[in-house]
Parts: structure tokens; sequence; C-alpha cells
């Protein structure tokens, strides 16, 4: 069984900053001249591949459940097993993962694979399919520059292994060790363990629940012993909705 997982569940601060409460959106929902025009039904599109769909939410918990019964096509819907986060509004990222990966192990047997990716990406379909296509453990990356305060890097160190590096405070990084190689992270993963997963998770749950989804992820790929079965994938489109302008720029990638 091939499983995929979607994070929605943040309060969207900065892409509906200096808009009045009653227009502020989830904004994967949020569209222009049709409803399709979505971040969660394009992405949604890119997953028909998967035989189950855990969608994470939070904020706006209701207006996404109404978007999916209203817009997603059948075949898609039959697939989609909606979660919510009662803690969205005060913990980080890592509590959604954490919800979506239990909700997996917890409920599906013979899970073959676990793909996560967070809902707020557009990503090319080409490069998508690169992920969805590997039979290894998936690191991805993206071709943007590496800013402090926006990006979160992924290296490699001496030792082949891979490391992850973010500020939440949005200032900036310092990379303590030597390294083979910088990235952007792509914010795409795909886990092919099931047991070290769980390891992971519970970890998680235990020692770091106030820890960004890279407590998990970081856990889970410092547990891959064999490097050789982990894969990096690069990204040629991506782009991270933060603000309508992001928008508007992902809306006018689609139209070509």
């Amino acid at each position: 069984m091939k499983i995929a997982i979607i994070t929605v569940a943040g309060v969207s601060s900065r892409f509906n900053k200096d808009i009045p409460d009653d227009e502020k959106i989830l904004k994967c929902l949020y569209w222009q001249d049709n409803p399709k025009n979505t971040l969660i039904y394009k992405m949604l599109q890119k997953l028909e591949y998967a035989d189950r769909i855990i969608i994470v939410g939070g904020y706006k918990y209701d207006d996404l459940s109404e978007y999916i019964n209203r817009h997603i096509p059948e075949n898609l819907k039959e697939k989609i097993l909606l979660v919510y986060n009662d803690h969205f509004s005060d913990l980080s990222s890592g509590y959604s993962l954490y919800l979506g990966v239990k909700e997996a192990l917890d409920n599906f047997n013979l899970i073959s694979e676990i793909l996560f990716v967070e809902g707020d990406l557009d990503i090319d379909n080409e490069s998508f399919n690169k992920v969805i296509s590997s039979d290894k453990n998936v690191l991805t990356y993206n071709h943007n520059p590496i800013y402090s305060n926006k990006a979160v890097v992924l290296y490699q160190n001496n030792n082949d292994e891979y490391h992850y590096l973010f500020n939440s405070d949005h200032g900036l990084l310092s990379l303590d060790e030597p390294f083979k190689a910088v990235f952007n992270s792509g914010q795409t993963w795909k886990f092919k363990n099931g047991g070290l997963l769980k390891i992971a998770n519970d970890n998680f749950y235990e020692n770091i629940i106030y820890d960004t989804n890279l407590g998990i992820i970081q856990k889970y790929f410092d547990l891959v012993e064999n490097k050789d079965e982990i894969e990096i994938i690069g990204l040629n489109h991506w782009v991270n909705c933060n603000t309508r302008e992001d928008y508007q720029l992902i809306k006018n990638y689609w139209e070509k």
C-alpha cells in the first residue's frame, strides 16, 4: 500500500497579512477564476497514484472539508482521509506530520511507502513523478538561492549523512561541520521503512513535540543505516506559496 500525507493545518499568517478577518482563507484553498485553481487540487492530482491520501488540517478545517466534498473528483475523494490537528495554533508543523504518520501506521497494513509533501508547494509533474517512481527513500531539493530567512537547508557531511538547518525565527544559519554538498530543501520526502518511521514518530511525541516536521524527518534518515537506500532528487519547478504574490506566480505557471 502506498500512502501520501499532505499537511495544511497552519494559520496562513503571511498569506493573510493585512486581509480583513472575514476574507482570510486557508491558503491551499485560495483560487482565482476557477475553484480548481488551488494548491490542494493540483497536488491531489499528482497524488492520484496513492492508495490512501491523508490530509492533516487545522485552521479553517470546516472550509477544507467543504472544499473537498464540493470540488474534488470522486476517484480522489474516496482515497482521502481527513485528520484534524487541534494544536494547529500552539504547536509547530511537526505535530501535523506526527498525526498523519500515526494515522497511517495505526490504520493500514502492508505499507510499502509513505510520501510526505507540504501543502503549500507547487512542483512540476516531471520532477514529482521522479519522486513517485523512486524505489528508495527520497530527499528533495529545489534550485532556488539559499537565503537563511526562508530556506530549509539540506546538507551532506563528510560521513555522507544528510542533515537539515532551519531558523524558525528567520534569522541567520550556521553550519558547524565540514560538508560535501548544500541544497535548498524541496520539502518533499519518501519513507520506505515503516518500522523506522514509527521509531522517529514516537520519539517526536515523547521528546521533541514542539519541533518542526524536521524533527521526525531528521530522526528517520539518521536511522537509515545504508545511505545507498537514500536518493536525492532535484525539483525543477518549485514554489513555496507564502503570499498572494507567490500564488499569482504559480497560477501564471499553470496557465503556461
